[in-house]
Order: C-alpha cells, then structure tokens, then sequence
C-alpha cells in the first residue's frame, strides 16, 4: 500500500507541477535585480530588454510568446503570441535554458527605481492578475495570458482597459512594482480605494472594480483623475506607490519647453517665458 500510494503521490505531482522549479534572490534596494538558480536543463521565461547577465553555459532562445505552448504546434504559439499583441508587449520573449553541468545564474533588472515581487503561484490557487507592464520573468511553464474585464465601467474608465495580464501556473513568477511597495491582505467584503494607476496585482478571488470620485471640485480641481479602482476581498492585493505613467508624467513636466531651460522653479524662467514669447507675446 505504501509504495502505490508513493507512486500515486508522484503521478499527482507530474501532473500538477508543470512549470520549472527555480531557486532566486532579490538584490538591491532602489534599482533590484533577481538572480535565478537553474539546474541542468532548468530555464525562465523573461521581457525583451529585463536580462542582466548570466553565467556560461547558459543557452539564450527567442520564442513566441510565452513559451507555454511550444508543444501544441504552430498554432499555439501563434496563438500565445496573440495574446500577447492585445496586453500591449512584444510578440516574443526571451528564454534562458542552462545546458550546461551544474548550477548556472542568469540575471534580470528592474525597468525602473521600485521593488521586485516574487508571486509562488502554487500558493496562489495557480493564478495571480497584475498590470500590463508589471511582469518581469518567470518560470519556464508559467503561462502569461490576458484577463479580459466583464464590466464596462472598469474597461472603459479602470485604467488599464478591459485586459489586464493574468500569469497560470505552479512556478514561480516576478513582478516589478514602482516605488515603495505595499501588501494588503484584504478580509472577506473588506474594501481598498487605489488610484489606478497603482495597482501592481492581486489574486484571483478579489472583486475589481472602479467607483466615481463625486464632486465637483473633486471632478475639475481634484487632480487625482475621475475614478478609483476599488478591490474587495477576500484576498492579496499589491499596490505600488510610482506607478510608470505618474513617473513619466513628471519627467515630461520637467523637460525644459523648446529646449530652453532657464531654472528649474525660477521666477526669472516664468518671466523669461513671457518676454521670449514662449507664451505667445
């Protein structure tokens, strides 16, 4: 009896852990990078432009979407590849497989100053919805496919559109959150206000939806846009205090108009403007 359950136990574990199991470590505190552990024949998925570096013998491949589907044919990856196109990233990703003997590192970078997430989709149920732009690598396995929104509301006003990324499996998978990271574990019916804008991700059983701000002066003077995103648990909610849009916002503010630039909060760069004719005299 013990050794069918034994083989039992190993049949279940083939057929529920799919995705590559992989050792990590986060580094940095503003500007973090992952370092992956990959034993022989291990390899993670990763964003065009997120690698770092890598020891040798390791093995650098371009594939269609997210690497999920490369046993199901053309069609699978086209169709993985498609996916892909809607959530707004590249058709192809890069895949890092260690052909070597004995362990090898491969490294990938922060886009920007913020925090690394590591999201273990075994303990979230197998699925874990963020941002578009907000997933970094993952285990090779993990599929990243899209969340359509059924709401019209939330599509049209939540930010990010009617899709979100949605990332499926048993492995491991890394997000990047801008700025000072927040975790919210949210109780049954208990409800979290988020502009949305700063949503990194949440699991799978919390109630996303967007609730007008109200008020006039709110609505014209407010400067925090219309709506919230409103997240009901139960459930894990991430929140990023600089989302990407907010920090390339206040880039483009501080560039100097028509390649001028007279002080940054200077009185004489206001006047400067009026008497050069910047604003139309």
């Amino acid at each position: 009896m013990n050794l069918i359950s034994g083989l039992s136990g190993i049949i279940i574990k083939e057929l529920f852990m799919n995705a590559h199991e992989i050792d990590y470590a986060i580094y940095g505190e503003e500007m973090q990078y992952v370092e992956i552990e990959l034993d022989p024949q291990e390899a993670v998925v990763a964003e065009a432009g997120s690698f770092m570096m890598m020891d040798e013998g390791i093995k650098m491949d371009t594939i269609f979407g997210d690497g999920s589907n490369q046993e199901k044919g053309v069609l699978g990856k086209i169709f993985s590849a498609g996916k892909r196109i809607l959530t707004g990233e590249s058709l192809f990703m890069t895949a890092f497989l260690n052909n070597g003997q004995g362990k090898k590192q491969v490294s990938f970078a922060s886009p920007y100053p913020g925090k690394i997430v590591p999201i273990d989709l075994s303990e979230k149920h197998g699925k874990f919805i963020c941002q578009k732009d907000a997933f970094l690598c993952a285990a090779k396995g993990v599929t990243v496919g899209i969340e359509f929104s059924k709401k019209l509301g939330r599509g049209l006003f939540g930010g990010e559109g009617f899709i979100m990324q949605k990332l499926e499996g048993d492995g491991m998978a890394f997000v990047h959150a801008g700025g000072t990271l927040a975790k919210k574990e949210l109780a049954m019916g208990e409800v979290l206000k988020v502009d949305t804008g700063c949503i990194v991700g949440f699991t799978q059983n919390v109630n996303y939806d967007i609730e007008f701000v109200g008020g006039i002066k709110n609505t014209v003077f407010g400067g925090e846009g219309l709506f919230f995103a409103t997240l009901q648990g139960p459930g894990t909610v991430y929140v990023q205090s600089l989302p990407f849009s907010r920090l390339a916002g206040r880039v483009l503010a501080a560039l100097p108009r028509g390649g001028k630039d007279k002080g940054e909060g200077s009185i004489l760069g206001t006047i400067g403007d009026i008497v050069g004719g910047d604003n139309g005299f």
